[in-house]
């Protein structure tokens, strides 16, 4: 069954009908006069755009280069006396 992609209450690919069925969630569409409309591919460009921006966000901590002082929380917050790594200059132990 060919499932069509559905914007703005009408099809992509301009069929009519009742009985067709479609949707918005674009891994579903199997329609290939739908994929090939400008519609469909700036959603499935957006959606990319999308997922691309959230798994950023989870490497934007080493990335900013704020790493140190985030290691050095890390340290502090631990029990007892921890070795700073190499390079802390005159910080033995936190």
């Amino acid at each position: 069954m060919v499932i069509h992609f559905k914007v703005d209450g009408h099809l992509a690919c301009g069929h009519n009908g009742n009985n067709l069925s479609s949707s918005r969630e674009l891994n579903q569409v199997k329609c290939r006069s739908c994929r090939n409309t400008d519609a469909y591919k700036d959603a499935r460009k957006s959606q990319r755009n999308r997922a691309r921006r959230t798994s950023r966000k989870t490497i934007t901590p080493h990335a900013a280069g704020n790493w140190r002082s985030e290691w050095t929380e890390r340290l502090t917050a631990m029990i007892g006396l921890q070795r700073l790594p190499r390079g802390f200059a005159g910080q033995a132990f936190v």
